[in-house]
């Protein structure tokens, strides 16, 4: 069984003698918790790496079309492609985080990576030969050459490598400063958590209309050296705040430990279950000053047999004499808790299908439509997922100051509503956004085929005359579901995974949303498979498309995904419940 304590390290050790009692009588240092004394230096961090890496990515769609000329269903499976890898790096850099490097090297690693892999966007629009020579409105553009595409990939490879480190820890982090001991802490926990998104949403919200603004109307090179200009002062803020950082140190690879307890288990399959878990299971002191001690469950028996002690060689003092043929009840429990996630986890995929079409084509859509407001001012097409942040950056305020004070007199719950329940209101709000979407994607087209348009965008397009706001709603209604569903999902893999596995926790919820980036590219490369040879869904002109019914087929996923979490939800069982 792995036992460790919790050092101290900001910036120096600790020299208080403060210590706290362990479960075996023994001791360990204190941590000196600042809680909001630290805010400043990592939600600031957080903040302008944020309007940093979004004021580069919002906008990459349009980019890669008009810049490097690129078609868009290409552009649109690039950028899938792209938003996946980056979201599902950080599994192996929450991985290395927990096991060694700890979340504030690595932090430190990925924001350095952040700021080389814009530096490198931003020369590709700045210096003639790293992009394609430009072109007017019906002239043949060039292509990019190879060489042109290689700084691009090489900078989107800098990009992966600080998203590997910055997703999976920045917020972990974050809550690392409360005390999880104290009712103080575990309010600020709670807090911090709508209160990093509200920041999270806030940044979008600049980087979706100041930053797009000035990179489709002023200039490419300017509007990709500011968010560098932000990601440097987003790692100055960062190293500011050292001295006051509680840094937890790692206490090895929580998957070693995985992988002992299914390696146990399977060597002693042909046991009988334990009559007694209580007596015949092995559950030595707990002596983590990290981990919470984890009750016994009756979920997932046959893992309770890697906990059995079969014979008195198998036992050393305290101690396993082999991990890889007994494991301690702790060790079983963790398990449990990591599969008792995966089907709730699962639904999250299906769930960013839709939440991804704000980033591809909503974009195209907008592109196609009437973005005038007045006279002169067009709204930039990538600026319009500013409508989503604006709904979540109004909402959760709102739900965190005067909707939970209320919702915990009705439901007796801290945090007002469950964390399933929010996921699950999430869920059922984006495909209510894509069944709007549907309708409105309908109506655009009609308008455009029935009614003298308004020009031709430069991939050949014609500009349908409805007016694009017309999308507003849709859009508001799939930000409301993030609020729900995305802040909750990150809250409950937090709170439902073992202490030690927390940067694990911060990674999933991008792992979600990385292999719904994946399926979203495999849908569209299906369809368009599928469609091209007849009435293309996704034709490159979408007048001549039918992306309203791409959009209804995600309705119809949505729904399956509905009753597949309720399902889970009623199932699960939350940590520390054990068994009647």
């Amino acid at each position: 069984m792995r036992g460790g304590g919790a050092g101290e390290e900001a910036g120096q050790k600790l020299k208080s003698m403060d210590v706290d009692k362990l479960e075996n009588g023994g001791e360990r240092p204190a941590l000196k918790y600042h809680g909001w004394r630290a805010m400043p230096f990592i939600i600031g961090n957080e903040t302008f790496e944020k309007l940093g890496t979004l004021g580069t990515s919002a906008n990459l769609l349009v980019y890669l079309t008009q810049v490097f000329h690129m078609r868009s269903v290409d552009a649109a499976t690039l950028l899938n492609g792209l938003n996946g890898t980056t979201s599902l790096a950080p599994i192996i850099g929450a991985f290395l985080s927990d096991a060694y490097l700890g979340r504030y090297l690595a932090l430190a690693i990925a924001s350095v990576a952040s700021l080389i892999g814009m530096f490198l966007l931003t020369m590709t629009a700045a210096a003639d030969g790293l992009h394609p020579a430009e072109c007017g409105v019906g002239e043949t553009c060039s292509k990019a050459t190879s060489g042109q595409f290689a700084v691009l990939f090489m900078s989107f490879a800098f990009l992966v490598l600080g998203s590997a480190g910055i997703r999976p820890c920045s917020m972990p982090f974050g809550a690392d400063q409360f005390d999880p001991h104290t009712e103080s802490g575990k309010r600020g926990i709670n807090s911090f958590f709508n209160w990093y998104y509200f920041t999270f949403t806030s940044a979008m919200l600049v980087s979706a209309t100041v930053i797009i603004y000035v990179q489709s109307n002023v200039s490419w090179p300017i509007g990709l050296g500011i968010p560098t200009a932000l990601m440097l002062l987003a790692c100055v803020l960062f190293f500011m705040g050292t001295r006051l950082y509680v840094r937890v140190t790692p206490e090895g690879s929580p998957f070693t430990s995985i992988v002992q307890v299914f390696a146990a288990a399977a060597r002693k399959r042909s046991l009988k279950q334990p009559k007694d878990p209580k007596q015949d299971l092995f559950d030595p002191p707990h002596t983590s000053a990290i981990v919470t001690k984890l009750a016994h469950t009756d979920q997932f028996r046959c893992l309770d047999k890697a906990a059995i002690v079969s014979g008195p060689d198998d036992v050393r003092g305290a101690a396993p004499s082999n991990p890889w043929r007994l494991c301690s009840v702790q060790q079983v429990e963790e398990v449990k808790c990591l599969i008792r996630i995966v089907p709730v986890w699962s639904t999250g995929i299906i769930y960013y299908v839709a939440v991804v079409q704000q980033s591809t084509y909503v974009v195209l859509s907008a592109l196609q439509s009437d973005r005038h407001l007045g006279k002169s001012f067009q709204i930039p097409a990538a600026s319009f997922t500013v409508f989503a942040m604006l709904a979540q950056t109004l909402w959760i305020p709102i739900y965190d100051r005067l909707l939970v004070p209320r919702l915990r007199k009705v439901t007796g719950k801290d945090e007002g509503l469950t964390l399933l329940q929010r996921q699950g209101i999430g869920i059922a709000l984006s495909t209510v956004a894509m069944v709007m979407s549907a309708v409105v994607e309908d109506r655009r087209r009609h308008i455009a085929l029935t009614q003298p348009t308004l020009g031709t965008t430069i991939t050949g397009g014609a500009i349908s005359a409805m007016s694009s706001l017309w999308m507003v709603p849709q859009l508001m209604v799939l930000g409301l579901s993030e609020a729900f569903n995305l802040i909750s999902q990150i809250e409950f893999y937090y709170k439902e995974i073992p202490e030690h596995m927390r940067s694990v926790a911060g990674a999933l919820a991008f792992c979600n949303l990385a292999l719904g980036n994946y399926l979203s590219g495999f849908l569209v490369t299906i369809v368009h498979r599928t469609t091209g040879a007849g009435s293309n869904w996704l034709a490159q002109d979408l007048n001549k498309g039918r992306l309203d019914l791409f959009y209804w087929m995600i309705a119809g996923i949505g729904i399956f995904n509905i009753i597949y979490f309720m399902i889970c939800a009623k199932w699960y069982r939350f940590k520390g419940a054990a068994a009647n």
